[in-house]
């Protein structure tokens, strides 16, 4: 059933790339099942093949050291907070320096040549492989390690002369894969302080990203196929200066670390906050004024219960009914409640089964998204949770979503968590558009038009090499 469900959700993925193409007869169906074998047989080879497993755990293995030496840095910075047994997980401390430490690491790197080296052979892979331009390839492989922002700049002699097609797949890449410094700090996210989860979650990390990669190109040659006679296959990565030595690369690298670290905090407070906002709203005004009276079967509103102060009422699947809960400490159940109305969110969080605590926009988002959730091999009684998770990465960003896995984790199945692990691997959000067409437009202006069109196509495409990158995951890793 995992495979059939699998299957179905592929082909649903790519009849909307086939239906949102801009020349459908132009189509090179071969690249299509070759990038959709070389997905399927990577990560059969990671799951199922000892020795290639081995080899993901080592390359995983050295993003959990990352996190591990960053600690020692931020130790000195931040000393106690890092004791998560005695002041709990603050975001602040445990995943911000993540991101800093790794950045002026690429830097190292980068200067040293050797990201460039990595850069190179996959790049040289994917383009026999799948019979792929030079400028398209670097750029794909780029997009693994580094990021959206940065992978234009491997091709930065290109871009002017580049095809649209080739436009379309440098976007669509950036949209579907995530640069390796938030790739270490999803680990802190799903991992926690606990080695074997973080060793766990780097390696589906890694091979999420990994496996994007071909699966970014075959959206975009959908959406965009190439018709250019003229394509030129020479790989050639530009030697681009990161400072004047091996101490200012450091020092660029931490400062550019830095910023994207303040960045993604300040994003998450604010989006998080608007979340929170926005859902009171909702749930204390359609949640609470529509109701279902008991005395006379008929809706009503300002309806609901006159409950006793500081309580508030919680469903019990257990007990099958609700329960009167301290407001200062929900955790502690009291004495059933008679309940004489309903109201829509407790409507809502009975039919859950406790997963939504009532009307707000995560349970609309939840309930928009639920089918393409259980096409990517969600389990039914989770889909609604998951669909909600990647409606937030859509809408607001990944970061956002990601934090609120160890919040839902308890009332999901392992399955579930490792699916949208996968389905959440990508910058696929609305403010990427502006993203690319700010950064590439910035290094390639005669492009900005072209970009800007290309905003909302990238999107579908990188969303949908993501899901298909789940999909993938959820046949492969079984019930």
């Amino acid at each position: 059933m995992d495979i059939l469900r699998g299957l179905l959700g592929i082909s649903v993925l790519l009849l909307i790339l086939f239906l949102a193409s801009n020349n459908r007869k132009a189509i090179d169906w071969r690249l299509v099942g070759v990038a959709l074998v070389s997905q399927i047989t990577l990560g059969a080879l990671i799951m199922y093949v000892d020795e290639v497993r081995s080899i993901f755990d080592f390359l995983s293995g050295f993003f959990v050291m990352v996190i591990e030496f960053t600690d020692e840095g931020a130790a000195l910075v931040f000393g106690g907070l890092l004791d998560t047994q005695s002041v709990g997980y603050i975001f602040a401390v445990k995943v911000l320096p993540t991101i800093i430490f790794f950045s002026a690491l690429s830097a190292i790197l980068y200067y040293l040549g050797i990201l460039q080296a990595i850069i190179y052979v996959l790049a040289w892979g994917m383009s026999k492989i799948m019979r792929l331009t030079g400028a398209e390839s670097l750029a794909a492989a780029a997009n693994v390690f580094i990021g959206q922002t940065e992978a234009p700049l491997i091709i930065k002699p290109y871009l002017d002369k580049m095809s649209k097609s080739e436009l379309m797949c440098l976007m669509v890449g950036g949209m579907s894969t995530i640069a390796g410094g938030v790739l270490a700090a999803y680990i802190g996210f799903l991992g926690g302080d606990d080695p074997v989860a973080r060793q766990e979650f780097a390696t589906h990390l890694l091979t999420a990203s990994i496996m994007s990669a071909p699966a970014a190109i075959l959206a975009a040659k959908m959406l965009y196929p190439e018709t250019s006679e003229d394509i030129n296959r020479t790989i050639t990565i530009p030697r681009e200066q990161v400072g004047d030595n091996l101490l200012d690369a450091i020092s660029k690298g931490t400062t550019d670390g830095l910023r994207l670290a303040v960045n993604v905090g300040a994003m998450l407070l604010v989006f998080t906050a608007l979340m929170a906002l926005l859902n009171s709203m909702v749930s204390g005004s359609v949640g609470e004024l529509v109701a279902w009276s008991a005395d006379s079967g008929s809706f009503q509103f300002f309806g609901g219960n006159d409950l006793p102060a500081n309580t508030v009422l919680r469903w019990n699947a257990e007990a099958a009914n609700w329960l009167l809960m301290e407001e200062n400490n929900p955790e502690v159940a009291g004495k059933a409640f008679d309940v004489q109305g309903i109201t829509l969110n407790m409507y809502i969080e009975k039919s859950t089964a406790g997963r939504f605590t009532g009307f707000n926009l995560e349970y609309m988002l939840g309930l928009l998204l639920s089918p393409i959730a259980w096409l990517l091999g969600t389990p039914s009684e989770d889909m609604v949770v998951i669909g909600q998770l990647l409606g937030k990465k859509t809408i607001l960003n990944e970061f956002v979503a990601y934090a609120d896995i160890p919040k839902v984790e308890h009332i999901i199945s392992e399955k579930s968590k490792i699916i949208v692990t996968y389905a959440l691997c990508g910058f696929a959000n609305f403010a990427s558009i502006g993203i690319q067409i700010g950064g590439i437009g910035a290094i390639a202006p005669a492009r900005r038009k072209e970009l800007s069109t290309f905003g909302v196509k990238a999107l579908i495409g990188g969303t949908i090499a993501c899901f298909l990158t789940a999909t993938i995951a959820g046949m492969l890793i079984g019930s």
